[in-house]
């Protein structure tokens, strides 16, 4: 939905506009949120980055990220329970004396996927994936308002492309749940000029293409600067699908 309004150009189009932002980013990876980190330091921001990714491909992308960002800080924290992501935000929410936009991303793996007998279980993972989400949500954008600062938040739930009726369950549900959240916390901050998105996974296994949908993590990091500059104002509250984000 929305992706006929996100064009191929929006990097060119905002440069100016969000030099020098300031961007948190959680969840990031050696292969994951890659894009969208570099789509924003490539813009000259100033970058808050969360891994807990200590790997030669993460050290090698933040010595890459630190050559174009404007200003960089790195993170190591475990945010992975709603109390930790919440201590987090309050420190990243204060960098560079505020924030401007929060991309905050968490993966269901197959593995865990496997992992689950029962709708306990199911609600259970779900559950645990989003809390920190919400948190982070929360305190970034009290922080926003606190400093009387327009801002958006983008909150990433990516899992594999379900390849049967049962992960296409968990996919349904973990898409309605975000929504449910992302919802709530638009109507929250509505009137005071921060948005909240999502991003979800697109519950279908029947190897449909209709409809826009997000594909890849470049379309994620085209849709975050969309949603990020003055041509996503319009837009709070929404959850865009995405077809198996499994990078």
């Amino acid at each position: 939905m929305y992706m006929d309004r996100v064009g191929a150009s929006v990097e060119s189009e905002v440069s100016s506009e969000l030099a020098r932002a300031r961007i948190l980013i959680t969840g990031l990876t050696g292969i994951a949120g890659v894009d969208v980190a570099r789509a924003f330091a490539d813009l000259k921001a100033r970058l808050v980055v969360h891994t807990t990714d200590l790997s030669p491909e993460l050290v090698e992308l933040a010595a890459l990220l630190s050559q174009s960002a404007s200003e960089i800080r790195l993170h190591t924290l475990d945010i992975s329970t709603a109390d930790c992501a919440a201590k987090f935000a309050q420190t990243s929410a204060q960098a560079y004396g505020g924030l401007d936009v929060a991309i905050n991303m968490a993966t269901i793996s197959s593995a865990e996927i496997q992992a689950i007998r029962g709708e306990g279980d199911l609600e259970a993972l779900v559950s645990a994936k989003l809390a920190p989400l919400a948190q982070l949500t929360r305190v970034v954008a009290n922080r926003m308002n606190l400093v009387l600062s327009e801002g958006m938040v983008l909150n990433v739930l990516k899992m594999p492309e379900p390849q049967d009726r049962r992960s296409a369950a968990v996919a349904g549900f973990a898409r309605t749940a975000l929504a449910a959240m992302i919802a709530n916390e638009a109507r929250e901050w509505a009137g005071k000029g921060i948005r909240i998105n999502g991003v979800g996974p697109r519950a279908f296994y029947d190897g449909s293409r209709s409809g826009a949908y997000l594909t890849n993590e470049p379309d994620v990091a085209t849709l975050a600067l969309h949603l990020a500059s003055r041509r996503g104002r319009s837009l709070s509250g929404h959850v865009f699908d995405a077809g198996g984000l499994d990078f």
